[in-house]
């Protein structure tokens, strides 16, 4: 998953950056309102996590804005302010969650499983294809009985192949939402990982499930490739 962050305090800004990026989550910064809205029209995010008070364009402004071109990722807004009045402002712009400053980052990131459930069609805990489970909470896989432990960027790979199964996924589309912005998508990593994710959940004996196709991407499906 791929995150935006709008946090013009350096020292938050990389606390924010390294707390996600721990949690396995792929971050873009941005220093005020004006970068942040640029950034989102030009990159796909599944959530924004946004300051309200910045430089230039605050997080508020930013975020009508983003509304208004149809730009719809959950957003949690992050303020110093405490008091109703500026919650509620942030809220009627479009904000789905507000945390007030100082927060603890396991807040955020319990906030941000839970705004991102939200998206989803039907918000569960737990992603199946075929015999494969992938428990979002734990960042766990199962198959066969077998409990599969996944690297970050290992499950946020196989969590994009399973929400979108069986539909294909290109190789673009998971640089996007499992790499960030300073990724070098001429490498072959995306490969890599698919190789890795393969020796985990593709056994010798069980069901393929990773379909390679060949010019459009990969796809999480039962039948042979």
């Amino acid at each position: 998953m791929r995150i935006l962050v709008a946090e013009d305090e350096v020292r938050v800004a990389e606390h924010l950056r390294r707390g996600l990026s721990e949690a396995g989550y792929a971050v873009d910064i941005a220093a005020d309102g004006a970068e942040a809205l640029w950034l989102a029209e030009n990159h796909p995010y599944d959530a924004m996590v946004l300051d309200v008070m910045m430089p230039g364009q605050d997080g508020i402004t930013a975020l009508r804005q983003m509304r208004r071109k149809g730009l719809n990722a959950p957003a949690i807004f992050l303020t110093a302010r405490h008091e109703l009045e500026d919650r509620l402002r942030g809220l009627d712009a479009g904000a789905d969650d507000y945390l007030a400053k100082p927060f603890s980052m396991a807040e955020l990131l319990a906030r941000l499983r839970a705004v991102l459930r939200r998206q989803r069609a039907d918000p569960i805990d737990r992603l199946r294809v075929a015999d494969l489970e992938l428990d979002l909470l734990t960042r766990t896989a199962y198959r066969q009985g077998q409990e599969i432990r996944l690297t970050n960027r290992e499950f946020g790979v196989l969590e994009l192949l399973m929400i979108s199964s069986p539909r294909p996924v290109s190789k673009t589309a998971l640089i996007e939402h499992v790499w960030d912005q300073h990724f070098d998508s001429g490498t072959n990593v995306v490969n890599v990982y698919v190789n890795y994710l393969r020796e985990k959940i593709d056994r010798p004996g069980w069901r393929p499930l990773i379909q390679t196709l060949r010019g459009v991407g990969f796809a999480l499906k039962e039948g042979s490739e």
